[in-house]
């Protein structure tokens, strides 16, 4: 338990720390917004990249991760539909609710495989993302599309959205670097592994700084609703599919941490956007996050049994 603990505490500690920074004021206000806009459109994509162009699959079954992963956001997705049907809310909340249960705050993760597996935690993560982000956003505008209050997106706005996602783009990149095997020239390789290495600090506190626990009160049931699914069934269901699709060891674990992770930030974004509550998004995010500081190393040492 202590070793998990320490490799996941450098993680949390960032996240307080931006959360600090933000509520003392000690950063500029304006300092957030360039800061996330920098790590989503450059420095995060730049890591994304550079792992999936030099990664070796070899040996690893994309099949059986897509299965552990998949499988359990949609056992995730299901129970959220369950909890309408049996408790009624407005498209808006559902809608909000379902993005916080299934979609992984990738910064966390990246850092949190890293920190626990090392190199082959960070690969399999940005295997991860490859095949779990791109459906997670088509799913979450189709469903913004038909519960939010906005007008349902047009196919041309549908197929924009999606084609100018960074992440989405730079993993599609680098899977055809990789596929291919075009040899990456050492000097730009150095400059991606620079960016890169920015990114995760950068992109912890701003995650902190976002941080916002007056929302998550005064939407208390939604936010746990979205919070229990998240942190507890969805790892839950990844661990018997991943084991029953034949994982194990850390393949096994970097998959469960994977759809273990607090719920990313861009779900508020994308609720604001596109007419769902954004006010329990931000709620969900804040509880999951400090949530996540326990729930993760709990689900980690009982991988470890």
């Amino acid at each position: 338990m202590s070793a998990i603990a320490t490799a996941l505490a450098p993680i949390f500690i960032l996240i307080l720390m931006g959360y600090i920074l933000r509520r003392r004021e000690l950063l500029a206000q304006e300092f957030w917004l360039p800061c996330e806009k920098l790590n989503y459109f450059y420095l995060f994509p730049a890591l994304m990249f550079s792992q999936i162009a030099k990664a070796d699959f070899g040996g690893i079954s994309l099949e059986a991760i897509a299965t552990a992963l998949l499988g359990a956001v949609a056992v995730g997705g299901l129970a959220v539909f369950l909890w309408r049907a049996a408790s009624p809310q407005t498209g808006p909340v559902f809608s909000t609710v379902l993005q916080g249960a299934l979609r992984p705050n990738t910064y966390v993760g990246v850092a949190a495989a890293t920190a626990i597996y090392g190199k082959p935690g960070l690969t399999i993560t940005a295997v991860a993302i490859a095949l779990t982000i791109p459906l997670l956003n088509v799913g979450s505008i189709l469903v913004l599309s038909r519960y939010g209050e906005e007008d349902p997106a047009t196919e041309r706005r549908f197929i924009m959205t999606v084609l100018s996602n960074p992440v989405i783009l730079s993993v599609l990149a680098g899977g055809i670097v990789n596929r291919i095997g075009l040899a990456i020239p050492t000097a730009v390789e150095h400059v991606l592994t620079i960016l890169g290495g920015a990114s995760l600090p950068l992109g912890l506190l701003a995650v902190g700084a976002g941080l916002d626990l007056g929302a998550a009160y005064s939407a208390r049931g939604p936010v746990l609703r979205s919070s229990l699914v998240k942190l507890a069934l969805v790892p839950f269901a990844t661990y018997v599919i991943g084991a029953a699709s034949g994982l194990n060891g850390a393949l096994l674990g970097t998959v469960v941490l994977f759809n273990a992770l607090p719920c990313t930030p861009s779900v508020y974004i994308m609720a604001r956007l596109m007419g769902g509550d954004h006010r329990i998004a931000a709620g969900i995010i804040s509880v999951q996050t400090v949530l996540a500081s326990i729930s993760m190393p709990i689900v980690m040492l009982a991988l470890a049994r």
